[in-house]
C-alpha cells in the first residue's frame, strides 16, 4: 500500500494509513479483538473519512467478529444464498463468502467468478449500513475487492446531469446476487420494469455526513421509475459508465486475516474473478442502518 501520510490523533492507540486515492486507510497497530470505547471513536473518525478501513493480521473467532462487528449497531440477517441459507454454525449474523465444495455442497455463496459492482442488499426497503468482510483463506492470485466514492462520483457529475436526475427514483433488483445467480426463491427475469425489487432515490444524502452521493446499488435489472425502458438504460449507461471509472476507486488485494470495514451507503464494491481450483474463504457481517439516507 502507497500511503501520501500517516494520520495519528493524540487520543488513538493506532494509527492511520490513506491509501493515496479517493477513499480507503490502514488502520496500524491495532488488534480488534481488543479495542474500547476511544479506539472505537477514532475508528468511526477514519471511516467517516475514508469510507472503507483494512485492518490486516488480525486473528478473529466468529465470536469475536461478531462483536467487533456489533460495536457499530444492530445486525442484519445475511441474505439467503443460491443454494439456500448458508452462515456459521452458531452464528446465524455470519455470512459465508466462498467457492469453497465440501462433500459435494457449497459452503458458502458467490462462486469463484467475478462479483459485478454492487451495494450489498440495496434490493432490500432498508439495507445494510455497513458491511464487514474478513478474510481466512485466500488464493494466491486474483480475488482482489474494488471500491467506489460515491460521493465523489457524484460530485463529479456535469451540472446537466445532476439536474437531469434530480427526484429519481430507480428499482434496485432482488433477483441477483452480485455473482449472477438468482436468489432463493425467485424466478430469473430480465425485465427490469417487471423484475422484484425496491426503489430508492437515485440521489440521496448521507445521514451522518449530509453529503450527497449517487446510490446506483447494482445495475443489472435496474429502472428508472416512469422512464421508458430505452430511456431508463441510456440514462443508467451514462451514470454507470462514469461511476465506473477507475480514478474513483481503490483495490485491496486480500492478505489471510485481512478484516475491510465499509460503508454501504457511499461506496460501491466489486470481486475480481479467481482460480476455481483455489480456496477463497470469507466471512461477512453487516450492520443494520438506524437512519436511512434521503433523497
Amino acid at each position: 500500500m502507497t500511503a501520501h501520510s500517516v494520520e495519528v490523533a493524540e487520543s488513538w492507540r493506532f494509527r492511520v494509513s490513506p491509501t493515496g486515492k479517493v477513499l480507503g486507510a490502514e488502520v496500524l497497530d491495532l488488534d480488534l479483538r481488543a479495542i474500547d470505547d476511544r479506539d472505537l471513536a477514532g475508528i468511526l473518525r477514519a471511516w467517516r473519512d475514508h469510507l472503507v478501513l483494512l485492518f490486516r493480521g488480525q486473528s478473529l473467532t466468529d465470536d469475536e467478529l461478531v462483536a467487533f462487528s456489533k460495536r457499530f449497531g444492530e445486525l442484519d440477517w445475511p441474505p439467503i444464498q443460491e443454494n439456500g441459507r448458508r452462515f456459521v454454525e452458531g452464528h446465524p449474523e455470519v455470512y459465508v463468502v466462498s467457492n469453497v465444495v465440501e462433500n459435494g455442497v457449497p459452503i458458502g455463496s458467490l462462486g469463484a467468478g467475478e462479483a459485478t459492482w454492487h451495494t450489498d442488499m440495496s434490493y432490500l426497503q432498508e439495507p445494510p449500513k455497513a458491511s464487514v468482510l474478513y478474510a481466512l483463506e485466500v488464493p494466491p492470485t486474483g480475488g482482489s475487492t474494488h471500491f467506489i466514492n460515491m460521493y465523489r462520483v457524484y460530485e463529479s457529475l456535469p451540472a446537466k446531469l445532476k439536474r437531469r436526475i434530480r427526484g429519481l427514483t430507480l428499482k434496485h433488483d432482488a433477483t441477483y446476487n452480485s455473482g449472477g445467480y438468482v436468489r432463493q426463491g425467485l424466478t430469473a427475469l430480465d425485465d427490469p420494469t417487471k423484475s422484484s425489487g425496491t426503489y430508492h432515490p437515485l440521489v440521496c444524502t448521507h445521514p451522518e455526513t449530509n453529503r450527497r452521493l449517487l446510490y446506483l446499488g447494482r445495475r443489472r435489472n435496474a429502472y428508472i421509475h416512469g422512464f421508458s425502458l430505452a430511456d431508463s438504460e441510456s440514462l443508467l449507461g451514462e451514470l454507470w459508465s462514469h461511476a465506473t471509472r477507475e480514478e474513483w476507486t481503490w483495490r485491496n488485494e486480500w492478505r489471510v486475516g485481512d478484516l475491510v470495514l465499509w460503508d454501504n451507503r457511499c461506496t460501491m464494491h466489486r470481486r475480481d474473478a479467481f482460480d476455481a481450483n483455489s480456496r477463497r474463504v470469507m466471512h461477512r457481517t453487516q450492520i443494520k442502518d438506524e437512519i436511512r439516507p434521503t433523497a
